[in-house]
């Protein structure tokens, strides 16, 4: 056989081989299934790359131009040339986009192992090709029909022959020959057109109504004049009773060679909606931040003494999540969003008691310790990589259950990847430049297009954050959501990617800005060809992790640290009971205050109002009302109202007066007049008390009932203890045992490393070279891909020969779980039953036990 002969690949699996390691190595980055586990040879990798499951995954990762390649390949002949496929995507009159573009689309379907063959003979993989070839069943993207020879393949020879005839073709001595003569008639440019320019004006009306698909139209037993035309000449072919279908050769020739009517050779541009300052972008994003930082911590605070119980399925109930959006004053969606949040980075769990409920985790208090920058710099990173998405919650999962915050069923593989691609198309925009929605989607439409019945994902209803949801498919709306929770976390300002935002990506600095206000806001300017790295999806920038991902979220907190409002030690107190802090408080004297007062207003200053509940609430801590006078003496920077020092006054003065214990529960006072007055108050009679002594009336109710009704009355009674002393009321903090952040749910396994991808390409090629390597032949050797099988002295005896001659042999091994194994190796010494050698198939010296060899074969000396 000639050596040309041996250089064109005759299987994908020799297709493979024929690869260098570099081309190896981007198939199994490209598509890491493959070496999940890693194949035993180049034949198994070839097997795997084209079983269905993996076919799909791969089909799914290609963008809109390289899936309508193989879509084209998929009904042009098998094999076929590149003209062909370039006139099938071109047309007649040669697209030079299309035609430009074409071979990186080639390129990509090549090195995902989709398409292999040379130019003048491309095969698309069997599995890709039944995926999308068209079919009654499944329709082809293309809105091509069935060829006339697939049409035809049930047809009586008599009815091809009339056919044929009607066409103004020579009769033919059989139907193959009459098949092929009429496709060679539908292929024939000039006279096809010959052959429409005598059709009815109706009949070509119902071509072009069926040209672009779908194909297949409905006629009756007695068709009309103008279908009986078309019927005659084979331009339409039947199907089954009453149905008809357009022969692809004939769509074709009416499309001008052209399989996609709008073929999309470059990604669409994302506009640019508005344009801001770089600085105003920044103030604004970092000040989201900073809210965000807040609100995250107000949620804590709410379920710092235990949160809202778990419900039996999991997640929070939609009674506890109203509750939750009402003190955090945000809408439920909102809440949900913080909840999700908290809880990616491991800051709520819960706490696996017997009444299950949420509450912060001790890594909480470690979050509260860090600077401002660093808590946003998790909360962030925890966002960008969660699979977690909060846009569901509200909606329904495949089983019709809703699905709850913090519940099962919300991890979408595909979110941390679009998170990702979203800012990193807003990164390559001009700095302060927002996008238009828009162009967003469509651009990730382009790079993950939508398909039909191969890999249409199922979609899910709803999802309060839009109410068309359900009308989109997953991408689109993880997208949507993305824009939205961005702003709301500080990354974007104005909708523009701020500083720290790209630095959290790890991506460069950004283009200067031209300050334009609408129009393509993409590196490549309006009618430019957009580099390549826009068009090829391996080019794109790929998530960060380990090191890579800590150090990002480092450099994003620095630049995000002179952004965030510096904390005040000081508020201004005002005659109407109330306190006003500027800005962000110290956090000691953010929590003392938030003992002293209630918290009346937000934004960008708190305003605080003093009540005698708050004020009680203080003196209950264990505060004194000297205590509280210095306090605000040391923190205001007005003097302190005569009104609030009365106020603090006055209650101190009454509160710890009443003293209430444990009976059930009695109240204990040195007045007997106000005892007395309250045993004449009505409002004491759901009480029940009774006079023990003059100065003590003992009750039936529990003392934290007994303290409520007494506050209620108007009073201010303290607790005690069994042995007279106050109690002091402080909140318990609730923790859960240490928790981990819930780990993301990737989409099937992840990408591999540089070391693996290189070690697994050497276990592939040692293995390849053990299963292809020419043995030399021997009486009773087993047949082809079954292990050798000599005695152990032949085998021996062959292993001591080898160790003299320095030559390879091929050896069948079992190991100790029983998998059998062929393997080439280089005995160097055979000693105590082991033999030492050089594995070729792990690419390293090994030692094998000689009972475990089956048997050995010397290899050919070519």
């Amino acid at each position: 056989m000639s050596p040309e002969a041996h250089s064109v690949p005759r299987s994908l699996a020799e297709a493979l081989r024929a690869r260098d390691d570099a081309s190896l190595a981007a198939l199994l980055r490209s598509r890491p299934d493959l070496i999940t586990p890693v194949p035993t040879d180049l034949t198994q990798l070839a097997t795997r790359a084209g079983t269905r499951a993996s076919v799909l995954r791969a089909l799914e990762r290609l963008d809109r131009f390289a899936l309508q390649t193989a879509e084209a390949l998929a009904v042009a002949p098998d094999p076929a040339p590149y003209d062909t496929l370039l006139g099938l995507m071109a047309g007649d009159a040669v697209d030079e986009a299309v035609a430009a573009a074409l071979p990186r689309a080639l390129a990509t379907l090549r090195e995902q192992a989709l398409v292999w063959g040379d130019d003048d003979r491309l095969r698309l993989v069997r599995t890709a090709r039944e995926l999308l070839a068209p079919s009654a069943q499944h329709p082809s993207p293309t809105g091509l029909g069935p060829t006339v020879r697939e049409a035809t393949s049930g047809m009586s020879p008599g009815r091809i022959q009339e056919i044929v005839t009607a066409a103004g073709l020579a009769s033919t001595h059989d139907a193959v020959s009459a098949v092929t003569a009429l496709t060679g008639l539908f292929t024939h440019r000039r006279k096809m057109a010959k052959l429409l320019a005598g059709a009815p004006e109706a009949a070509r009306e119902v071509l072009s109504r069926l040209v672009w698909g779908p194909p297949y139209g409905q006629v009756t037993a007695d068709p009309a004049a103008h279908l009986r035309w078309l019927l005659d000449r084979g331009l339409l072919l039947p199907t089954a009773p009453g149905t008809v279908v357009l022969p692809r050769e004939v769509a074709l020739h009416l499309r001008e060679g052209r399989a996609h009517r709008t073929p999309e050779p470059l990604p669409p541009a994302v506009a640019t909606a508005a344009t801001h300052g770089p600085q105003v972008v920044d103030a604004t994003a970092a000040g989201q931040a900073y809210t965000a930082l807040a609100t995250v911590e107000e949620l804590l605070k709410d379920w710092d003494e235990g949160g809202p119980a778990v419900l039996r399925a999991g997640g929070l109930s939609v009674r506890d999540l109203k509750r939750t959006a009402v003190a955090l004053d945000v809408s439920e969606p909102v809440a949900a969003f913080w909840a999700e949040l908290a809880y990616a980075a491991g800051l709520i769990a819960s706490d696996g008691e017997a009444d299950e409920r949420y509450a912060a985790t001790p890594a909480y208090d470690e979050w509260l310790e860090a600077p401002p920058a660093d808590r946003w710099g998790r909360l962030a990173e925890a966002w960008l990589a969660a699979t977690r998405a909060p846009g569901l919650i509200g909606g329904r999962d495949a089983k019709d259950r809703t699905l709850s915050a913090l519940g099962p069923g919300l991890d979408r593989s595909a979110a941390p990847e679009v998170r990702h691609r979203v800012l990193t198309l807003l990164a390559a925009l001009p700095q302060g430049a927002a996008p238009d929605t828009g162009s967003v989607l469509a651009r990730l439409r382009w790079e993950h297009p939508l398909r039909g019945p191969v890999g249409a994902a199922p979609r899910e209803r709803g999802g309060p954050w839009g109410k068309d949801g359900g009308e989109e498919d997953l991408r689109t709306r993880l997208a949507r959501w993305t824009l939205t929770e961005a702003e709301l976390l500080g990354v974007t300002g104005r909708g523009a990617l701020s500083a720290h935002g790209r630095a959290l990506l790890g991506a460069p600095a950004a283009p200067a800005s031209a300050g334009p206000a609408a129009g393509a806001a993409d590196p490549a300017g309006p009618g430019d060809k957009l580099p390549v790295h826009h068009h090829r999806p391996a080019a794109r920038p790929a998530p960060l992790s380990g090191p890579e991902r800590a150090a990002a979220t480092a450099a994003a907190a620095r630049l995000l640290t002179p952004l965030l409002p510096e904390p005040l030690d000081h508020v201004l107190l005002q005659a109407d009971l109330t306190a006003v802090a500027p800005g962000p408080l110290r956090r000691p004297l953010a929590d003392t205050l938030g003992v002293l007062a209630d918290v009346e207003s937000k934004g960008g200053a708190t305003v605080y109002r003093f009540t005698p509940a708050s004020v009680r609430r203080a003196l209950d801590a264990g505060r004194a009302a000297a205590d509280l006078h210095a306090f605000l003496a040391e923190h205001s920077r007005t003097p302190v109202p005569q009104p609030l020092a009365y106020l603090i006054d006055d209650v101190a003065r009454r509160h710890g007066h009443l003293r209430v214990g444990a009976a059930s529960a009695y109240v204990r006072c040195d007045d007997d007049a106000l005892l007395n007055e309250i045993l004449a108050d009505r409002r004491a009679a759901g009480l029940r008390l009774r006079r023990l002594a003059p100065t003590v009336l003992a009750s039936q109710s529990d003392p934290a009932a007994l303290l409520e009704g007494l506050r209620a009355m108007g009073y201010a009674p303290a607790a005690e203890s069994a042995e007279g002393d106050v109690l002091i009321a402080r909140a318990h903090a609730h923790r859960t045992p240490p928790r981990t952040a819930p780990e993301p749910v990737p989409e099937g396994p992840p990408p591999p490393d540089a070391t693996l991808l290189a070690a697994a390409v050497r276990a592939i090629r040692a293995g390849d070279l053990a299963a292809t390597a020419p043995r030399k032949p021997v009486d009773g050797a087993p047949a082809g891909g079954e292990l050798p099988r000599t005695s152990a002295a032949d085998t021996l005896a062959t292993m001591q020969a080898a160790v003299l001659t320095g030559d390879s042999v091929w050896i069948g091994y079992v190991n100790a779980e029983g998998a059998a194994t062929q393997r080439v190796i280089a005995p160097i010494r055979v000693e105590g039953g082991f033999v030492t050698a050089y594995d070729h198939t792990a690419d390293e010296v090994r030692t094998f036990p000689l009972h475990r060899i089956t048997g050995v074969a010397e290899l050919a000396e070519d």
